[in-house]
């Protein structure tokens, strides 16, 4: 086994006996993996012999990237759940569970740029908002 065909095993683990149903499509399902696992080990080895990526730190790089995107995914549901679901927001709670954070962090999970990329992405506007942005000019004037 070459270190492409490792990385690839390790990216892409074959399933546990008994963990696919029907149990008839779990050789489908093997045979699956090992052709992902075989595209993986090549785009590892190219990308190596085009002396663009070191085949580990590309792997952890991207595995990065996943969970970076993962993060973002969060992020923007949560905002969601808070700022657009009716007629009331998720409690932080609930919240907090699914997404595997604590209420605080909930609470500080996302701010005003992911609630207009969601407002955006849905085609509506969510509920007024707790607190300005910081980058928002005055409403107020406080000048003498």
């Amino acid at each position: 086994m070459t270190v492409y065909d490792e990385i690839a095993a390790i990216l892409h683990p074959l399933p546990e006996p008994g963990s696919i149903e029907p149990e008839e499509i779990y050789n489908d399902a093997c045979w699956e993996v090992d052709t992902t696992r075989k595209e993986a080990a090549l785009a590892l080895e190219m990308g190596w012999d085009a002396q663009e990526a070191e085949p580990l730190l590309s792997a952890i790089a991207a595995a990065r990237r996943r969970k970076e995107q993962a993060e973002e995914e969060i992020r923007l549901l949560v905002a969601y759940g808070r700022e657009f679901t009716r007629p009331r927001p998720y409690t932080l709670a609930e919240l907090a569970a699914a997404a595997g954070m604590s209420i605080s962090g909930v609470r500080t999970a996302y701010d005003h740029g992911q609630v207009a990329a969601v407002a955006v992405a849905i085609g509506r506007p969510g509920r007024d908002w707790r607190a300005d942005d910081p980058s928002d000019p005055p409403t107020g004037s406080l000048a003498p």
